[in-house]
């Protein structure tokens, strides 16, 4: 797959991730995280099913041979991330939970290079350093010493356990090398789902949302969970888990954007931030013309 295709695919991933931010923040104001994690990946998996049957005609039967790399998958990215996120937005400003999923790219490509041994060049940490510097600028309007002031409470510390649990789930992901990338996103959705389900109904399933939550889960159950995840485990397929990292440095930027449309302000500080970010992760995908070609994994 071409370097543009793969770089498209990441900044659509995390478009689509940043309207989590934006109505994931609407919705837990009537679901509580384990409700809304469950009906976000019921909606999802409508879709995801019928979608890779369709695209990629698998052998189901090899892909269910999979099942507890998938099941290990739906653990992590499926309900982990999502239920830590969702708690977090419910006791912590988006700012301080933007300002600390910031810290994902470079957790990424640590943990890449201790466990996958991948080599962090100096463009790739010159872009990752460019890109946070952006995404700070985005979040403190120009006063980044502001970050130094902040307090960080219950959603703060739930926001790294987020983070942590992605980072993991990104580079576990790479090991899916002969699946099909929409086949493997549904079968762990599926296997998340019946994990999560006695919780979810236990709890008391809510369904009587008001049209502004309703149409927040409805967007969620579609493209941060179909899109996102399928042009996510695309990517990583063709890139290193560490190059894609530095992508979601974008989610803030996106989510100011986003911001902006429903009604919100957006400075001259954040648009440069956001130039920032941009530049950053063009230097981290950005392949160097001496070096030997990269090996895909599929």
């Amino acid at each position: 797959m071409k370097t543009s295709t793969t770089t498209l695919f990441l900044i659509l991933a995390n478009l689509f991730w940043a309207g989590n931010y934006v109505f994931g923040k609407y919705v837990v104001l009537e679901l509580p995280p384990i409700q809304l994690t469950f009906m976000r990946w019921l909606i999802a998996l409508f879709l995801l099913f019928p979608l890779a049957h369709w695209i990629e005609k698998p052998s189901w039967k090899s892909v269910w041979q999979a099942w507890k790399l998938l099941l290990v998958l739906g653990l992590l990215g499926i309900i982990g991330y999502n239920f830590f996120l969702y708690w977090a937005l419910t006791y912590t400003s988006s700012m301080n939970a933007a300002l600390v999923n910031s810290m994902n790219p470079a957790l990424i490509a640590l943990v890449s290079a201790l466990l996958l041994k991948e080599k962090i060049s100096s463009h790739h940490a010159i872009g990752l350093i460019i890109s946070l510097c952006g995404v700070l600028l985005v979040l403190t309007k120009g006063h980044i010493l502001e970050i130094f002031q902040l307090q960080f409470n219950k959603g703060d510390l739930l926001m790294l356990l987020a983070i942590l649990v992605w980072t993991l789930y990104s580079i576990i992901a790479r090991k899916l090398k002969n699946i099909p990338v929409i086949s493997a996103t549904a079968v762990s959705a599926f296997l998340g789902l019946v994990l999560v389900a006695p919780f979810a109904v236990g709890s008391g399933l809510n369904i009587h949302l008001s049209g502004r939550a309703l149409e927040g889960l409805l967007y969620i159950g579609i493209f941060p969970s179909v899109g996102s995840f399928i042009f996510w485990n695309i990517s990583l397929r063709h890139i290193k888990a560490s190059q894609a990292g530095v992508f979601l440095n974008l989610i803030a930027v996106f989510t100011a954007i986003l911001s902006l449309i429903v009604g919100q302000s957006i400075t001259t500080v954040q648009i440069l931030g956001g130039l920032l970010v941009f530049i950053g992760v063009y230097l981290t995908s950005k392949k160097k013309t001496s070096s030997r070609p990269v090996t895909k994994t599929i």
